[in-house]
């Protein structure tokens, strides 16, 4: 296939496969966006913002995402495909929605991103007691009564 039959989507998108599975990968993602503050979850200042929308019939899930490629640009509307890849494994596609200006900038911010998200379900959710003992509050040690 020569370069100029290549879609411009398939070479302005950033693919990602994770060792997460997609339920798990998906659940992350939508526990993110519930919690996350001004309606969507931040990386960096580029913003997921849910809710999650659900393919019943192919499966895959879909996110908007506004890229930040830098201060004085405005962000750029995306969308993530969140798609099962294996048993163990979930695809993650980052795709413009619209025409995009293949600047390094653009493909700075967009493999930025997605490698922020991807650390962010790789690392394993905080443990019960961790959070019930995050949350209390801390009384000092030794109040100088005997």
């Amino acid at each position: 296939m020569s370069a100029s039959t290549v879609p411009a989507r398939g070479w302005l998108s950033f693919r990602r496969i994770i060792d997460v599975p997609f339920e798990t990968c998906v659940a992350a993602l939508d526990r993110g966006q519930r919690t996350g503050r001004s309606g969507g979850l931040r990386f960096g200042d580029s913003l997921l913002r849910g809710p999650i929308e659900r393919d019943r019939g192919s499966g895959t899930c879909q996110i908007r995402v506004r890229l930040a490629r830098g201060p004085l640009r405005p962000l750029l509307r995306m969308r993530l495909d969140i798609d099962r890849w294996s048993a163990s494994s979930t695809a993650l596609e980052l795709i413009p929605c619209g025409r995009v200006r293949p600047t390094a900038a653009y493909f700075r911010a967009g493999h930025l991103l997605l490698d922020s998200l991807t650390r962010s379900l790789l690392q394993p959710p905080p443990s019960a007691h961790a959070r019930a003992t995050a949350s209390q509050p801390h009384a000092p040690i030794g109040s100088g009564r005997p």
